[in-house]
């Protein structure tokens, strides 16, 4: 497997964003221009009708639209997001000429995103978009590379690219039916209208994909014909004489993963109906994406929705990225970013979260110098991360600290319980008590028993059932570690201090609701007890005056009652992965992988086999989000999902190659471990 040098991702970091000025056009509209480039981002005749011509006539849009049915949605991809005015057309076209049930999926890159303020005025050039804007300005994604993933509509989908086009579609992981060619003129941006920007589109294209572009620059005849596209002029908008339209007539071969054949993705399957095993966290957020592609969902748990550790009356919404970066801080931290989106769009009154900040403390001298050390590597925008000193450390927390941090701004808490509550409650989802007790293969779907002998069949299962997600016979082979948590309640009183921000350290406390204060948790590795502790609650008191110094005698003087025998609290267990990664994706068939790439044991160096992997069909799980699971299991149900439903992915391929289960497989047989 690559190990961190061997990426091809962009680095961890903040994009620039673009230094504008504004000139009015022919029709006395204010229109951006781009000073770097020193051009403009639409027509100055008239932008709206330009993109109607180059990209959505162009591309036969209409027609292509109103007469598709696949249960899979059509997927356009876009080199240059820019103002969004493209994508806010094709998305209009769409609602104006498909029929009802089919879905969009828009793919879109871009190296130079505008700040909100900017595309908030851009974009009011055309006010007959004001709501579709309204809904891609609440969505707006800090300017960090990687993949952006915002729901503009119950079937539209715009995944933003943020970074290099080439780069980026080098790592999509999924297949285009259209493509707009955009971006500034080849004369004006020759990095970016080079041969490997349409080896990567011929790559990521369908078979017959099209292509429609407003130039016809040699450099882009040429590159289009080199990589499989033939091409031919048709009349151009305004001014513009020519422009070409283009078809993929020659697709390449898929080598995108030839040098790691095992993390080959199943062939797609029908998915009318899937069954999800447990109703925590990962189990409710993957039925709720799925039901709302419109896939019906039976809901599975005995106890039902957050009866284990997804139960917590509150929980942080954290990561903790790695001072150099690695895979795992790449997907935790487009986990934290998505969950953050998603909240926003399925709660935005804040019912049940706090966007109140998560403030990560340096707890020692060496824990500041990993700090450091992250800040320095990582130039991330304010808004996402940034270092604080103790004095702004304590303001923030609204209790004084010895020693600063790193400070999240737009993370917070989540009810846990009340958000499993509510997805488990989404039209279209089934929720159904008693214990799986196996999974049997039958044609063209699988067989569910139940511990009451009663059974079940759906097309396709996830299992998402934590520490007892290898309880199976198809995922005995998945290593999981059992990890028994307590957390502790205080009720506090009117009196006593009350933190303003989740705090970290060895622990967390969060900001009390109604009252009460929640903090912990204990750490338990291979124990399931969850019978309450008082040594655990004694515990989760010391870790509190570690986190919040001095704050246990503010709240005696304040006269709460810290007797750990009178505490309340929660206990679970949470299930975790030896690397600390969750699993997500396809359950392969760990005897085939073992047979097929045993040569590894010998030699991991020699020729990758060409044998893709075997997986069991239609058989997925979502397991091993441990304590950061609101970071993890939100973006990891979307992956599930978009791979069932046949759309492109929310994460490079690589980081999804990186939380597909069968990587602990790879790593067992490199290392000879495997049984």
């Amino acid at each position: 497997m690559p190990s961190p040098a061997d990426s091809t991702l962009p680095p961890l970091a903040g994009l620039d964003t673009p230094d504008l000025d504004w000139r009015q056009d022919e029709t006395d509209r204010l229109a951006p221009h781009s000073i770097a480039f020193d051009d403009v981002y639409f027509s100055r005749h008239d932008g709206r009708a330009e993109t109607e011509h180059v990209f959505i006539q162009a591309n036969r849009l209409p027609e292509r639209f109103a007469s598709w049915h696949a249960t899979r949605p059509f997927v356009i991809g876009e080199t240059g997001f820019g103002t969004g005015l493209n994508v806010l057309c094709a998305w209009a076209c769409f609602m104006e000429h498909a029929p009802p049930g089919v879905r969009l999926h828009i793919v879109s890159t871009e190296r130079f995103p505008l700040a909100r303020d900017d595309l908030a005025r851009a974009l009011a050039t055309w006010p007959a978009f004001a709501a579709p804007a309204r809904r891609l300005l609440d969505q707006w994604p800090e300017a960090v590379a990687g993949v952006h993933r915002l729901w503009l509509d119950a079937r539209v989908i715009l995944d933003l690219h943020f970074g290099d086009s080439t780069q980026m579609l080098n790592q999509l992981d999924g297949r285009v039916d259209a493509w707009f060619l955009d971006g500034f003129a080849p004369g004006k941006n020759p990095d970016m209208w080079q041969p490997e920007l349409f080896a990567a589109m011929a790559a990521a294209s369908r078979p017959g994909a099209s292509a429609a572009t407003f130039t016809c620059a040699g450099v882009v005849k040429r590159g289009l014909k080199a990589a499989g596209f033939a091409w031919r002029k048709v009349p151009g908008f305004g001014r513009k004489r020519e422009m070409l339209v283009a078809e993929l007539t020659e697709p390449p071969v898929d080598e995108s993963r030839r040098h790691s054949t095992w993390f080959v993705p199943p062939a797609p399957r029908p998915a009318g109906h899937v069954a999800v095993i447990g109703a925590g966290l990962a189990g409710t957020s993957v039925a709720h994406a799925l039901a709302r592609r419109g896939v019906a969902v039976t809901l599975i748990d005995r106890d039902g929705p957050a009866a284990g550790a997804s139960g917590n009356r509150q929980g942080a919404l954290y990561v903790k990225l790695a001072a150099e970066t690695n895979a795992q801080s790449r997907c935790y931290l487009a986990g934290l970013l998505h969950s953050r989106r998603w909240l926003e769009t399925l709660d935005p009154e804040q019912t049940l979260w706090r966007e109140c900040g998560v403030l990560q403390r340096a707890a020692g001298e060496r824990e500041a110098r990993r700090q450091r050390r992250f800040l320095d590597g990582h130039p991330l925008p304010a808004s996402v991360v940034r270092g604080v000193d103790n004095d702004a450390a304590g303001g923030l927390a609204g209790w004084p600290l010895e020693t600063g941090g790193l400070d999240y701004p737009r993370a917070g808490w989540v009810d846990p319980a009340a958000l499993c509550r509510r997805l488990a409650d989404t039209p279209g989802v089934h929720l159904r008590g008693g214990e799986v007790t196996s999974l049997d293969a039958v044609d063209g779907g699988w067989s569910l028993r139940f511990s009451d002998g009663d059974g079940l069949v759906a097309d396709q299962v996830v299992i998402a059932a934590a520490s007892l997600a290898n309880r199976f016979a198809q995922s005995a082979w998945l290593p999981l570690q059992a990890i028994r948590g307590q957390v502790s309640h205080l009720a506090l009183t009117d009196a006593a201090p009350r933190p303003r921000r989740v705090v970290c350290a060895g622990g967390y406390v969060s900001p009390p609701r109604d009252g009460i204060l929640t903090f912990g948790a204990t750490f338990h590795p291979n124990v399931t007890d969850t019978t309450p502790s008082k040594a655990d609650h004694a515990a989760n008191l010391a870790e509190l005056e570690r986190t919040l110094p001095g704050y246990l005698a503010a709240l005696r003087d304040a006269g709460v009652d810290l007797d750990p025998a009178r505490l309340h609290g929660r206990t679970a267990v949470r299930a975790a992965s030896p690397d600390k990664t969750p699993y997500a994706g396809p359950l392969p068939d760990a005897a085939a992988w073992k047979h097929d790439y045993a040569a590894l044991a010998k030699d991991a160096r020699r020729r990758v086999p060409d044998t893709p992997g075997r997986h069991h069909p239609g058989l997925w799980i979502s397991a091993a989000h441990g304590s950061r699971g609101l970071a993890s299991a939100p973006l990891c149900a979307e992956l599930i999902a978009s791979r069932v439903c046949d759309e492109p992915l929310p994460l490079p391929r690589e980081l999804v190659d990186h939380l597909h289960p069968g990587r602990r497989l790879i790593a067992e047989l490199i290392r000879g471990t495997a049984r």
